[in-house]
């Protein structure tokens, strides 16, 4: 059986492989409402976005090493916008100065049939969950604040189990490699959001 056609797309015009500095952290959920509002005062003066996805990884295993790992995501509130399929890479080790985690990134959109394809092509879903939330941005950082749900019958969204009582704060800048400078930005915005969050580079070696 042939692999259903897919169209895929760059996201944003033409270089799409570009270098994601990302700093992590959690919010319990009685503090939530409080960043929200300091993020809204912090960020630029826009609404921020709200969204509701549902995010499927999938592992292609090889004769050795690690296995290659894919990550589809699907909007719940636009069910007709497209897929997007995202490729991130191991962390770069490079200068401990630096302030945030760096790691290659590859974001492109596709059409409905991209699961399809996926498992055509020899990928198995490992795990999914859904993501719903808020995206702030203040120039070119992004701020995704979101509250991560288990999907307990596989495919099915709307039967979810929430995974803890925080939400997960992620400050995130797309770059050309070399752009270290953002780094700085970044912790200086960070420290803006103390005590409410505690961003980080955290090493996802150290959390698998």
């Amino acid at each position: 059986m042939e692999a259903p056609p897919v169209t895929v797309m760059p996201v944003t015009g033409g270089a799409i492989n570009m270098m994601e500095y990302l700093l992590q952290g959690s919010v319990l959920d009685q503090a939530l409402d409080s960043l929200l509002h300091r993020l809204r005062g912090l960020c630029d003066n826009i609404e921020p976005e709200t969204f509701a996805d549902h995010e499927l990884v999938y592992l292609l295993k090889g004769q050795q090493g690690q296995p290659f790992l894919l990550r589809a995501r699907r909007s719940l509130s636009h069910p007709t916008a497209p897929w997007h399929l995202r490729y991130l890479g191991q962390p770069e080790v490079g200068d401990k100065s630096r302030h945030a985690l760096v790691r290659n990134c590859v974001d492109v959109a596709a059409s409905h049939s991209l699961p399809d394809f996926l498992n055509e092509m020899g990928f198995r879903m490992d795990h999914e969950f859904v993501a719903k939330g808020h995206v702030f941005r203040k120039g070119t950082m992004k701020v995704v604040v979101s509250k991560l749900s288990r999907v307990l019958v596989p495919g099915n969204t709307e039967n979810t189990e929430q995974l803890s009582l925080s939400s997960l704060v992620e400050l995130s800048v797309l770059a050309p490699a070399g752009q270290d400078t953002v780094s700085e930005d970044m912790r200086a915005f960070a420290e803006q959001l103390k005590p409410l969050v505690h961003l980080e580079k955290i090493d996802p070696k150290k959390h698998t």
